[in-house]
């Protein structure tokens, strides 16, 4: 039975590849298209009336119809919609809010999730990366067996919202799932949706060590907590072990090369592979398309519009974007999207290079309020990713966690960079380790090099290597333990560098 079932899966997912397909030879027909389906749906709506919805004709139209906002510009009509309000960005009563904590302030966001948006986006993503996934592997056969998804919590009993249910993105999605996806997703809907994370991981890993696993789908930092307490209840060596049919892992929220060593550690097997999505509270964006690349396709027929800010613009009081077709290879981009969330012109606060303009392929740069340029080197979190990721290859040490901030000018000192690295296993000679991460950095950033070039602006980088579980401590105390959440990499600030250093040297 499990064979037919994982059959006739497979022909299913052909069609969803068909589909990606069509979108992939004609991109930018199907943007426009995205577009006004959206807008036409909306118009009737508090914003679609402000902005003139019905008006807009084209992309070029909507660039000039409606601002460009982020959070704090929506968040009233938010919460007017979370206390009953009803069309306000979407039409009629919105229930359902993915509560988001970002990683650069403390504060919450709550994004709609509408009835289209959780089936024509986060759905229909979902499909599309099954799709890739079936068609990259040699013998699927994932829903044969069991699939871990790392989910977050829901709340449904929030005074101030009455009527409404706030959730990680993941929760949100898991708890509207189909029968057959229930079916084949372990551990049970109660487990999954707890709201202590700690005490969730703790349980899935009882359950899920003896079931046969053939699928995790998590962030790397809080699937690495997960594997580690599987492998301490079974004594095994490693996971493949544990799931000998088990295919592949997938992930997203955070770059995975620096993990990437880490997890053929867990998973010996070369046989396992690693797929990676964009999968993002505000919808769904982005799916590899093949194992043997690193990057992602940007999804064109999700029910998200898409415009392209310029790194020359995000400072801009008036910024100028830019639409799929006039896209540059190799330059960053903030990332402004138009969804069927009730989502306008919105800075989701991701940046973004394209690979390849046909199809349009993607990499995760960074955050727009996660990058170093204090002293005019432009470290994006794609190049400390890199860096750590060979270095760490190169003195055989596995990474934990880490994150970067300015050493700042003084009088009698140039400026720098202070890295806080968790290992998992440190390197021999943490000089040494310093010494060539700084020169990886030289030659991953231009920028960086150039400013580091005999020390004349910045000095050689500083790095401090903090004990196991220092990071975990930090989550803890700003209460951001969950699924979705993850610590920042880059700040122009020293703020959570310096509360890092104070677990460890209070």
């Amino acid at each position: 039975m499990n064979k037919l079932i994982n059959a006739i899966w497979a022909l299913t997912l052909k069609v969803h590849d068909n589909q990606i397909h069509r979108f992939i030879s004609d991109p930018h027909g199907t943007q426009e298209r995205e577009l006004l389906r959206t807008l036409a749906r909306a118009r009737e709506t508090r914003w679609g009336k402000r902005y003139g919805f019905e008006s807009v004709k084209s992309g070029r139209d909507w660039q000039s119809a409606a601002p460009i906002v982020e959070y704090d510009d929506i968040k009233d009509d938010i919460f007017s919609m979370m206390r009953g309000e009803e069309n306000v960005l979407w039409p009629g009563r919105i229930f359902h809010y993915a509560k988001s904590s970002g990683t650069t302030a403390d504060k919450s966001k709550y994004i709609p999730v509408t009835p289209e948006n959780r089936q024509h986006c986060h759905t229909r993503g979902g499909f599309r990366l099954m799709a890739r996934l079936y068609a990259n592997l040699d013998q699927p056969s994932v829903v044969m067996g069991k699939s871990i998804v790392l989910a977050g919590s829901l709340n449904k009993d929030l005074p101030e919202f009455p009527g409404s249910t706030v959730g990680d993105v993941s929760a949100v999605l898991m708890e509207g799932l189909s029968p057959f996806a229930q079916m084949v997703i372990s551990p049970d809907l109660k487990t999954n949706l707890m709201e202590n994370f700690e005490e969730k991981l703790d349980r899935i890993a009882e359950i899920c060590s003896k079931q046969d696993i053939r699928m995790v789908a998590g962030t790397p930092t809080w699937a690495m907590v997960l594997f580690n307490k599987v492998l301490d209840l079974t004594g095994k060596s490693n996971l493949n072990e544990v799931w000998p049919h088990f295919q592949v892992f997938v992930h997203g929220a955070v770059s995975f090369v620096p993990y990437r060593k880490p997890f053929q550690q867990y998973f010996p097997d070369p046989a396992t592979q690693y797929l990676e999505t964009y999968n993002a509270s505000e919808g769904y964006f982005g799916v590899q398309y093949a194992f043997k690349q690193e990057d992602m396709l940007l999804l064109l027929d999700n029910g998200v519009f898409y415009e392209f800010l310029p790194m020359s613009e995000w400072d801009s009081e008036q910024p100028k974007t830019l639409l799929l077709h006039e896209v540059e290879l190799g330059k960053n981009y903030a990332l402004i999207i138009t969804t069927n969330a009730g989502l306008y012109r919105y800075k989701i606060g991701d940046t973004i290079m394209f690979t390849s303009l046909n199809p349009y392929r993607i990499q995760i740069t960074g955050r727009i309020k996660q990058f170093i340029n204090v002293f005019g080197e432009e470290v994006m979190v794609a190049n400390t990713d890199q860096a750590i990721a060979e270095t760490c290859k190169k003195h055989h040490a596995i990474m934990k966690e880490y994150t970067v901030a300015p050493v700042f000018l003084e009088t009698s000192s140039k400026g720098g960079h202070e890295w806080v690295v968790e290992f998992e296993v440190p390197p021999a000679d943490l000089g040494a380790f310093s010494k060539d991460l700084d020169q990886t950095l030289q030659r991953v950033n231009s920028d960086y090099e150039a400013k580091r070039f005999k020390s004349l602006a910045l000095e050689s980088l500083k790095l401090t290597a903090v004990p196991e579980g220092t990071f975990m401590t930090w989550l803890r105390m700003k209460n951001k333990v969950g699924s979705q959440q993850k610590v920042p990499r880059l700040s122009n600030t020293r703020q959570y560098l310096d509360e890092i250093i104070g677990i460890v040297n209070p």
